[in-house]
């Protein structure tokens, strides 16, 4: 499993965002669409482990698969381009605007939510066959964690939310890590074990990712959560996005573009040199 070394490491980071910008916006919304709908179709699997088994460990320890096929797939999630895109602009590739970065992530958002929302759609269809039955134990669980994640953190008022935006930025610290820990290794399965171990955390932990709660929610509103899109828009999805962005960029992103691309120059390590014997009568006197 050969290993990439933390400067050529930044350099396929920088070129990644640059070549994400470029992106025409057909494929760039059929990357985002496909990415979101894995990610979530993984997500949905671990909460049905969990709820199954009563083992949510098992359930973050399988979660990971989701995540590993839409990167090897080439796909892209709204978490990874927040952090890749802007350093690109940094480092002022050509055609790199802050214009574009924004059009990248808006584009990367819709696709994003059409892919959690046609999953959203598919598992309340299998957990209701088809609206005709109540939702069975997993589908009940998932609205659950919708009224948990919205009105339960509403309920705390300002504590609430910003125990929310806290979540939504370790939770792409995790995952950006792991879109990184991808790039360390040539082999598929280097690639599997770096993004496995952050992936596997966030999840168990609980921390707020935006394009898996464009899964839950939904899915849990389909099936008679009890809160609403406001409840959603407010107390989840919009503080995660702005968590998310904080988290990938402040701790992953700028770090390693910091301190292993922009490097300062090295200490001056020279030995003090000894005093001459006349030095030290002089001193004396």
């Amino acid at each position: 499993m050969p290993y990439v070394k933390p400067n050529e490491l930044v350099t396929q980071m920088i070129d990644a965002g640059e070549s994400k910008v470029h992106l025409s916006t057909r494929d760039t919304l059929i990357r985002a669409f496909m990415g979101a709908a894995l990610l979530t179709v993984a997500a949905a699997f671990a909460v049905t482990v969990s709820v199954e088994t009563r083992n949510p460990l098992l359930g973050a320890i399988l979660f990971p698969v989701g995540f590993c096929l839409l990167y090897l797939l080439g796909y892209d999630l709204l978490t990874g381009v927040f952090t890749l895109a802007p350093l690109a602009w940094l480092d002022k590739r050509p055609g790199v605007t802050v214009a574009a970065v924004l059009r990248n992530w808006g584009l990367v958002f819709v696709g994003n939510f059409a892919g959690a929302f046609m999953v959203a759609v598919f598992m309340t269809i299998y957990f209701t066959y088809g609206w005709s039955t109540e939702p069975s134990e997993v589908g009940q669980a998932i609205g659950h964690i919708g009224e948990g994640r919205t009105v339960g953190y509403a309920e705390h008022g300002a504590g609430g939310m910003l125990t929310l935006f806290v979540r939504g930025v370790m939770c792409n610290w995790m995952v950006s890590t792991g879109v990184v820990a991808a790039m360390m290794s040539r082999s598929v399965l280097g690639k599997v074990v770096g993004m496995w171990m952050p992936i596997m955390l966030f999840f168990y932990m609980g921390f707020e990712h935006s394009i898996v709660n464009m899964f839950l929610f939904p899915a849990g509103l389909l099936m008679g959560g009890s809160f609403t899109v406001g409840d959603y828009l407010v107390w989840n999805e919009i503080p995660t996005v702005i968590g998310n962005l904080v988290g990938g960029l402040t701790f992953v992103g700028l770090m390693l573009y910091t301190t292993h691309y922009r490097t300062k120059p090295k200490r001056n390590a020279q030995p003090v040199p000894e005093a001459e014997p006349d030095d030290l009568v002089t001193a004396d006197r």
